[in-house]
């Protein structure tokens, strides 16, 4: 079999909706790993780029920069919610709200102000080692 047949029979519309299972996979569980720890796990950032790079070329996407643009997008996306996710958890669990109200309740400068107070340097390093990490395995 030659490989333009086998080109040809690859489902090329599948990378969308497994971006989509990825991006919304991602932060639920970095928020379970950090409301479970108690910490902030910049670390997750490294574990989504590989998540959204692995989920991508399952989702036959193919190398190039639409790929690289897409994994680097998604860890910071994903990150941002996760922050936001964590910090409106533990300030609303304080008031007694539900993790989804919280969320809901929460404004951008008070995400970006406890988020800022809760991370310290190694979690904004992992955020950028994922960024890297992302771009260098989804080229």
């Amino acid at each position: 079999m030659s490989s333009n047949a086998a080109r040809a029979r690859t489902v090329t519309w599948l990378w969308p909706f497994m971006l989509l299972l990825g991006l919304v996979v991602a932060p639920m569980v970095w928020v379970l790993v950090a409301l479970m720890t108690g910490r902030q796990v910049g670390w997750m950032a490294v574990v989504t780029a590989l998540e959204l790079t692995f989920t991508l070329r399952l989702g036959t996407l193919g190398p190039g920069r639409l790929r690289v643009a897409l994994v680097v997008l998604g860890t910071a996306l994903v990150s941002a919610v996760a922050y936001w996710c964590i910090a409106s958890v533990w300030m609303g669990g304080s008031m007694g709200l539900n993790p989804m109200d919280a969320v809901l309740r929460m404004g951008p400068h008070l995400a970006w102000t406890l988020t800022s107070l809760a991370n310290g340097a190694m979690e904004w390093i992992w955020l950028a080692v994922g960024v890297v990490v992302g771009a260098w395995l989804a080229r």
